[in-house]
């Protein structure tokens, strides 16, 4: 790559985009920085006021489905990195379309025009949705077929594959990340983490679909923002990464966790319908990215997830924010993820 290199980040200013900057910008001196991002309701510039003032970084608003823009950034791109992607699970549910024209569509569209500009590499940020449920100790590889259950990691799976066409049949250098289920600061309410925070330490119920026994694998936002990080400068063109950590825990479990760090009783666990199609079970082997690349998670859960409490608690004012742009936001209906 180019002495600096020009990464166009799109999603920048949501949870894990937001978080992959930052890393990057700390990790980099050489590098500049476009963020495109819609600011659709879980897009927040708060999340990046610490490098606003950075010459390194720019922010543009705007659509990855608005072909014209896309094609005038990529122009002065070497690098896409595309996180943007609509990714509530309940949120797709009830409304698939806006998540297969922005997953499927706009992915679509900075591919081609990757393509057209010759980028010198596209990193899709995916999900370990794609692969569906599995059951027991098994655990998903990159070689494990994609059996998505919902309209949203539906859209994934179709992005990752139009992705990977691109190298096939274009010689277009992509790789894919496919991570677990990612926690930490500044992540929207909605989620399953932080929206049992904020209301166990309102005193309100916290809803735990079906028997609250799906397991799911946690990973700290700065571990995997590190991953992505090294698949952008050290993955293989056509390859499929995992991401994940080992810390595997079932939402009865995440849920107790977060009672005890507030002081709270289990009276607030309310037991709701279960959401259609809810997969049971999710599980990556992640030893290629170990073994290749030398990527490993290194946040302990206990410790993640002590600062993450603290840090909600520590910002009420971001939550604030976040709540006044989206009052019909689902922080008390849903239990995400």
């Amino acid at each position: 790559m180019s002495e600096k290199t020009r990464l166009l980040i799109t999603g920048g200013c949501g949870f894990i985009g937001s978080w992959l900057i930052r890393h990057l910008l700390q990790q980099h001196a050489d590098i500049q920085i476009t963020n495109l991002d819609l600011l659709t309701y879980a897009g927040n510039p708060d999340n990046l006021k610490s490098v606003a003032s950075d010459e390194r970084y720019r922010f543009v608003q705007g659509d990855i489905c608005d072909e014209a823009l896309v094609s005038r950034l990529m122009a002065e791109t070497d690098v896409c990195v595309n996180v943007a992607a609509q990714t509530h699970v309940d949120r797709s549910i009830s409304g698939p379309s806006e998540f297969i024209r922005t997953n499927v569509w706009g992915t679509q569209v900075l591919l081609e025009a990757a393509r057209l500009r010759a980028v010198q590499k596209f990193v899709q940020v995916s999900t370990d949705e794609v692969y569906g449920s599995i059951e027991g100790t098994a655990k998903f590889t990159e070689a494990s077929p994609l059996e998505p259950s919902s309209p949203y990691s539906s859209s994934k799976a179709a992005a990752d594959l139009i992705a990977l066409s691109y190298w096939k049949t274009y010689q277009m250098p992509v790789c894919v990340t496919r991570c677990t289920n990612n926690y930490g600061p500044n992540q929207y309410p909605e989620k399953l983490i932080p929206l049992f925070i904020l209301n166990a330490s309102e005193n309100k119920q916290v809803p735990v679909y079906g028997d609250g026994l799906n397991v799911r694998d946690w990973i700290h936002v700065k571990d995997h923002s590190a991953g992505v990080a090294r698949v952008i400068w050290d993955g293989r063109p056509g390859e499929v990464y995992n991401l994940g950590s080992g810390n595997e825990l079932n939402n009865l479990q995440i849920t107790g966790l977060i009672l005890k760090a507030l002081g709270k009783d289990e009276s607030l666990i309310r037991f709701v319908t279960d959401r259609p199609g809810h997969d049971r079970r999710y599980a990556l082997d992640s030893g290629k990215i170990e073994r290749v690349l030398g990527w490993k998670a290194q946040i302990p859960f206990e410790q993640g997830m002590a600062e993450t409490v603290q840090w909600y608690l520590d910002n009420p004012q971001w939550v604030a924010n976040v709540r006044q742009r989206e009052p019909q936001s689902p922080f008390a209906s849903a239990a995400a993820q």
